[in-house]
């Protein structure tokens, strides 16, 4: 049995109008006062934009936004939560 011990880096690039969410796992608060709870029970979730598709405008990676909580596809990436979804499917832009 071998054993390779080489890290992977592993990358996502979406495609069309899919965008990379990279989930916040904390509760945040904005400078203009807005909170934006992590817990379960809530209907919206935040993220920092990780990369688009060509087709998603209006976003660019490093955007923060708000999202469904049950909204497009979560999936997990070198052990953080990363969820990918249609641009339409997004709230809003956070800008702090």
């Amino acid at each position: 049995m071998l054993e390779d011990t080489r890290p992977i880096r592993l990358t996502l690039e979406p495609l069309d109008d899919f965008v990379v969410i990279e989930q916040s796992d904390e509760e945040a608060e904005t400078r203009g006062g807005l909170i934006i709870p992590a817990s379960a029970e809530t209907q919206c979730r935040s993220g920092i934009v990780t990369a688009v598709g060509a087709e998603a405008d209006g976003v660019a990676p490093g955007d923060k936004v708000l999202f469904p909580a049950d909204g497009g596809y979560e999936v997990r990436l070198a052990g953080s939560a990363m969820r990918v979804m249609r641009r339409r499917e997004l709230i809003a832009r956070i800008h702090d």
